[in-house]
């Protein structure tokens, strides 16, 4: 999508993010599958990619665990902060492809005992060369024992090239989404479509997907290995017939 770049997202979306999709998601299997991680990889923070208005980061910090936040949208990180519990969140405005957090380290080294993006949100990276700079500095912030969580759909088999679907149908308003799927480079450029009488009103969006066994993949060349693969936050076990993985990985020995 041209002109398309790491923020559009989170910046076309922080106004209704929250209203659209604030209870996505098992939220409190999340918190607690992310928590148990933390504990057994022991002493250090865990980082959210792409942390957004906060959906996952404030509950879990309210559990007790030390939570940091990377997002690229200056617009989601202002909403997270302005909720409550968000500012005890440390949050760095930048490409999670690139990890930078030099601005909330104050000169210390920082190992996280858990790294993760959930909801699709490593597929945001829309080539692979980010994808794999991204995994490449997950790997070099991970704690001995810490894990890397990625939570994302599984690509059907039978994917349409393009598709036009009613998201909402309200009496003051109507949103529509709008998908380009290209299969050959595994990447879907969707809008929603926003309709009021006020005007009408885009919110883009695109991601460049990977089957399991493709970011298994991509993970090794990184030097991370895959421990274990859930279909939930609840940890039930991965079976080809899932369309939703909770990949679990931790560094090669």
């Amino acid at each position: 999508m041209k002109g398309y770049g790491p923020a559009s997202y989170g910046d076309g979306m922080a106004d209704v993010y929250d209203e659209w999709y604030a209870t996505r998601g098992d939220i409190d299997g999340a918190v607690a599958a992310l928590a148990a991680l933390a504990s057994a990889a022991g002493p250090g923070p865990v980082l959210e990619l792409g942390v957004g208005s906060g959906r996952l980061a404030v509950p879990l910090s309210a559990s007790g665990v030390e939570v940091w936040g990377i997002d690229a949208s200056a617009a989601m990180v202002a909403r997270l902060r302005a909720k409550p519990g968000g500012a005890d969140v440390p949050v760095a405005v930048g490409d999670m492809a690139d990890l930078d957090l030099s601005s909330l380290r104050h000169g210390t080294a920082t190992r996280f005992s858990v790294v993760f993006a959930a909801d699709n949100t490593f597929f945001n990276l829309i080539s692979a060369e980010a994808q794999d700079r991204c995994l490449e500095r997950v790997r070099s912030l991970l704690a001995p024992h810490g894990r890397l969580v990625i939570e994302a759909f599984v690509p059907a088999p039978d994917a349409p090239a393009s598709s036009v679907d009613a998201r909402t149908v309200a009496l003051d308003h109507v949103v529509l989404t709008v998908t380009a799927h290209d299969a050959t480079s595994q990447t879907v450029d969707g809008q929603h479509i926003e309709l009021r009488e006020s005007g009408v009103r885009l919110h883009p969006w695109s991601i460049r997907y990977l089957a399991p066994d493709q970011l298994e993949s991509m993970a090794s060349r990184a030097g991370l290995r895959l421990v274990e693969r859930w279909s939930d936050w609840r940890m039930t076990p991965f079976t080809t017939n899932d369309n939703t993985q909770v990949s679990v990985f931790e560094v090669a020995a």
